[in-house]
C-alpha cells in the first residue's frame, strides 16, 4: 500500500493519501468520472478489491473480484473523455493502463462508461475492443 509520501499511482503529482487514498477511504467522493476512473486504476495498483466492487454500478457489478497480484500496474494514460463533469450524470473515459506481469508487459486499452447513482459516480462497464 502506498504511504503518505509516495506519489499516487493514478499519475497525479499528489501523494496517495492526498489523492486516491482519500477516495478509497470514503473521506471524499470522486467529483468527476475521470477522478473515479483514476481512483479505480489506483485501487487495482494497491490491491483494493473492496473499493473496486463498491465503485461499480449495482446492475453490472460482479459478485466477487479476485485481483491478479502478479500484475503490477505501472502507468496510466488518459486518452480522452466525454461528459463526466460536475454537472453531468453520464460520462466516458478512454485510457491505457500499462502493467508488468511476472511473464510479460502489457497494456489495457479501454473506453469506460460511468454514471451517477444517488449523486455518486460509479463504473458501468468498459469496451476493450476499441483501440485508438
Amino acid at each position: 500500500m502506498p504511504t503518505t509520501t509516495n506519489r499516487c499511482p493514478c499519475g497525479t503529482p499528489l501523494p496517495y493519501d492526498e489523492c486516491c487514498g482519500r477516495v478509497h477511504s470514503g473521506a471524499v467522493a470522486a467529483p468527476t468520472a475521470e477522478a473515479l476512473m483514476r481512483s479505480r486504476y489506483s485501487a487495482f495498483a494497491v490491491g483494493d478489491a473492496g473499493y473496486l466492487l463498491e465503485s461499480w454500478h449495482p446492475d453490472t457489478r460482479p459478485r466477487e473480484l479476485t485481483l491478479d497480484m502478479e500484475r503490477q500496474w505501472v502507468r496510466l494514460e488518459i486518452l480522452g473523455s466525454t461528459g463526466g463533469g460536475l454537472l453531468h450524470v453520464e460520462g466516458t473515459v478512454e485510457f491505457r493502463a500499462h502493467y508488468q506481469h511476472v511473464t510479460h508487459a502489457g497494456i489495457l486499452h479501454e473506453l469506460s462508461r460511468f454514471t451517477k447513482v444517488d449523486g455518486r459516480w460509479v463504473y458501468v462497464d468498459g469496451d476493450t475492443t476499441r483501440p485508438r
